[in-house]
């Protein structure tokens, strides 16, 4: 047999694609998302600008962990997703059972808990605080930490489809191989 065609046992860094690189890179930056601030509340009016700018600044920018559960789900998915690729992608058995597979689907789960949590923004307050907020003129917007996220959650999908499409060409390639 080949040198080529047979894989060392064991783990080694040199080893890792650069789409297992991405993937953690992505989970990474979805880590570093969960430090930053997800919501902002913000004004046309100067006057009620003023007023917020008084405030403390937990009442003005809320961090993931005040939101919603689909709100810290999806980086957490991706930064598990990430390791997981990373550490156990490299042993044979686990890709042919479905690895990549496994990566596709938890960061589709993680693109649609972003996508939620971004449709529903204003959930975040009860009812009686939005109403408020509204009145008074206060947006509701995304901060730097919830655009961070959704950049992690779409690298992290672009590079597990691209995962999957390189194992589903490697095994055509050992067919058309084997066939000759």
């Amino acid at each position: 047999m080949s040198k080529r065609g047979r894989r060392e046992p064991g783990w080694s860094i040199a080893r890792i694609s650069w789409r297992e690189w991405l993937g953690l890179a992505a989970g990474l930056l979805a880590l570093g998302s969960l430090f930053l601030p997800w919501t902002q509340l913000s004004s046309a009016h100067p006057e009620v600008s003023a007023a917020l700018a008084e405030l403390p600044d937990a009442d003005i920018h809320r961090s993931v962990w005040r939101t919603t559960f689909l709100a810290w789900l999806a980086p957490l998915l991706v930064a598990l997703a990430g390791g997981c690729v990373v550490v156990l992608g490299q042993r044979p058995a686990l890709r042919v059972a479905g690895l990549p597979h496994v990566w596709v689907v938890a960061a589709s789960v993680a693109a649609c808990a972003t996508a939620l949590t971004w449709a529903f923004i204003d959930w975040e307050f009860g009812e009686e605080q939005y109403a408020f907020l509204a009145e008074s003129g206060v947006a509701v917007q995304a901060a730097p930490g919830r655009y961070l996220a959704a950049v992690a959650v779409l690298v992290s999908l672009v590079a597990a489809v691209l995962d999957v499409r390189a194992g589903v060409s490697r095994d055509r390639n050992r067919r058309k191989a084997a066939a000759r």
